[in-house]
C-alpha cells in the first residue's frame, strides 16, 4: 500500500526531547497515516499545540524545560485533545498521576509501535464519541438515554452500580481510568479509599458479561481499569 493510499488518521504531535526517537515516532506515524509535528521541549510543545490543533498528542515526561505533568496540566486547561503519555518512568505513582492529570494513556519506554498504534485508535476512538446517546462496543449496546443495556441482542440486567461503572468504562473505552476516578465517578467523593468496592463490582460486572461479549474490563495492577474492544 502507497502512502497516498492509507487512510489519514489526522494530525500527532511528537513532544520529546530525544531526537532519535522522534525521528522513530514520525517514521511509525506516518506510515499509519498521521500527519507529523515535532517539539524538542515542553514551551515548544504548547505552542505547537495551539498553533497545530493536533488530534491527538504524544508526550514525554522528561523534557528538559519543564517536566512533563506540567505540559499535561497546561494542555488540559484549555483543550481536550486525547493524550498519550510515553516515559521511561514505570512507577505506578507516576502512571496514577500523569492519568489524574488528564493523560488518556501511558506507554512506558521501551515499546513495540504495533502497541503504540492501538493505544492511539483506541484514545482518539473515545474521544470521538464521549457525549453520544449509544455505544456499541463488540456485542455490547449501551443505551444512555433510556438507561438499558443489551448483550447480543437481549437485554442485560444490571444494578444502579454496575450500570454506572460499565457506562463510565464504556464512555472511555482503551482508557486507564484510576481506582480513586471511578470510585469518585460511580460512588462519590467519600469513597474514594474503598477499593474493595470497585474489586467486587468488577467481578460481579466481568460474570455478567461473560466471555462471548467482545470486551474485556482488564486489570492495570495498582492503577486502575481499562475496557477494550477486542478486536481492536
Amino acid at each position: 500500500m502507497s502512502v497516498s493510499s492509507i487512510p489519514s488518521q489526522g494530525r500527532a504531535l511528537v513532544v520529546d526531547d530525544e531526537v532519535q526517537l522522534r525521528r522513530l515516532l514520525r517514521l511509525a506515524l506516518e506510515s499509519k497515516g498521521y500527519e507529523v509535528f515535532e517539539a524538542g521541549t515542553g514551551s515548544l510543545g504548547l505552542s505547537e499545540a495551539a498553533f497545530r490543533h493536533p488530534d491527538v498528542i504524544l508526550l514525554d515526561l522528561g523534557l528538559p524545560d519543564m517536566d512533563g505533568l506540567e505540559v499535561l496540566k497546561r494542555l488540559r486547561e484549555w483543550t481536550e485533545t486525547p493524550v498519550l503519555v510515553l516515559s521511561v518512568r514505570d512507577q505506578e505513582a507516576t502512571k496514577v498521576a500523569a492519568l489524574e492529570n488528564g493523560a488518556d494513556d501511558y506507554v512506558t519506554k521501551p515499546f513495540s509501535t504495533a502497541e503504540l498504534a492501538a493505544r492511539l485508535v483506541a484514545i482518539q476512538r473515545r474521544r470521538k464519541t464521549p457525549e453520544e446517546p449509544a455505544l456499541e462496543l463488540g456485542k455490547l449496546f449501551l443505551d444512555l438515554a433510556a438507561r438499558e443495556v443489551k448483550l447480543a441482542g437481549a437485554e442485560l440486567k444490571l444494578t444502579p452500580i454496575e450500570y454506572n461503572l460499565l457506562k463510565l468504562l464504556a464512555r472511555n473505552v482503551g482508557r486507564v481510568i484510576t481506582q480513586k476516578q471511578i470510585l469518585k465517578d460511580v460512588w462519590g467523593p467519600n469513597a474514594t479509599e474503598q477499593a474493595q468496592y470497585l474489586r467486587v463490582y468488577v467481578a460481579h460486572l466481568r460474570k455478567k458479561l461473560g466471555d462471548a461479549a467482545g470486551v474485556q474490563i482488564r486489570n492495570e495492577p495498582g492503577i486502575g481499569y481499562r475496557m477494550v474492544v477486542e478486536d481492536s
